[in-house]
């Protein structure tokens, strides 16, 4: 049943998406680069309004230390300027994130989640892409057999997860975040998690619409979900941390959220660019004394 999952990603991962958004990923698609993913909301809504999320894997070994390198950059195309928010990390982290078999949870909880693989480099690429997001699948799946209901429907399970992933990681999502989840992909999570708890080698009944998985190893997928959820907020803060040092474009980004929630134009000038951090107090009393 691997297959059947793998063929499931591979055909969401082929999702249709704006013109705009394949143009960013050719122009993000720079030496090294292995694959392209979009996802977030502007995938769903089909819209480039605001900030558009890539994850762009790049080839060689595991990279030593924290991960994702996060960056912003504001792209002209056709006239019209397309904001991008980047993480960039190696496709073999991602892989052995999204199995399951690193510390973190927000490889597999964000791409359990819908994605579009919009530029790969090669087919053998391609491949290793869908086997990781699948195996993100078949992660996601297993923890939420352990922290969901004993029986319920595909979006009890779904539910009980993304609260939990949600409670365990530094999140600025309001809470019930995860209705708006499952109502929008009600139809793939539905059809995901019997090919995942399959590919899982999780056994289950189904009872009209409730399943009811049979889990020998709760105790030990409940432990390692235990440790997980420890270590979850003090491994994103340090995220957050290293992040306010090493944005790349941590000044265009921020003027353009000021500008985007207050109507306050900041002008980006080559020190700002350069010391963000530092440039900060001057831009919230720039804010206060407009308003004043």
């Amino acid at each position: 049943m691997i297959d059947a999952l793998d063929a499931y990603v591979a055909t969401a991962l082929d999702v249709p998406v704006a013109g705009h958004v394949r143009a960013i990923a050719e122009r993000l698609a720079t030496a090294g680069v292995a694959a392209i993913l979009f996802y977030g909301s502007n995938l769903r809504t089909g819209s480039t309004e605001g900030v558009l999320d890539f994850y762009v894997l790049t080839a060689g070994p595991p990279e030593r230390g924290l991960w994702p390198r996060v960056g912003y950059r504001e792209i002209t195309i056709d006239g019209q300027t397309l904001r991008a928010k980047i993480a960039t990390m190696r496709l073999t982290t991602f892989a052995q994130a999204a199995g399951g078999t690193l510390a973190d949870t927000t490889i597999w909880t964000r791409f359990v989640q819908p994605a579009a693989l919009v530029w790969v480099a090669d087919g053998a690429t391609r491949a290793t892409v869908v086997t990781a997001v699948a195996a993100a699948s078949i992660t996601a799946a297993r923890f939420a057999a352990a922290l969901g209901p004993e029986r319920g429907t595909a979006a009890d399970y779904w539910r009980a997860l993304f609260r939990q992933t949600y409670a365990a990681e530094l999140r600025v999502e309001k809470p019930g975040r995860e209705e708006q989840i499952l109502v929008h992909g009600a139809g793939r999570y539905e059809a995901l998690l019997p090919l995942a708890w399959q590919a899982a080698g999780i056994a289950f009944d189904r009872q009209g619409d409730d399943y009811v998985p049979v889990l020998s190893d709760r105790p030990v997928i409940g432990a390692a979900w235990r440790r997980r959820r420890q270590m979850g907020k003090p491994l994103n803060l340090v995220r957050l941390i290293r992040a306010a040092w090493t944005f790349d474009g941590a000044g265009e980004y921020g003027a353009w959220k000021v500008e985007r929630h207050t109507g306050i134009a900041v002008p980006m000038t080559p020190w700002r660019r350069r010391h963000p951090i530092l440039a900060a107090p001057g831009v919230f009393w720039r804010i206060w004394r407009t308003r004043r």
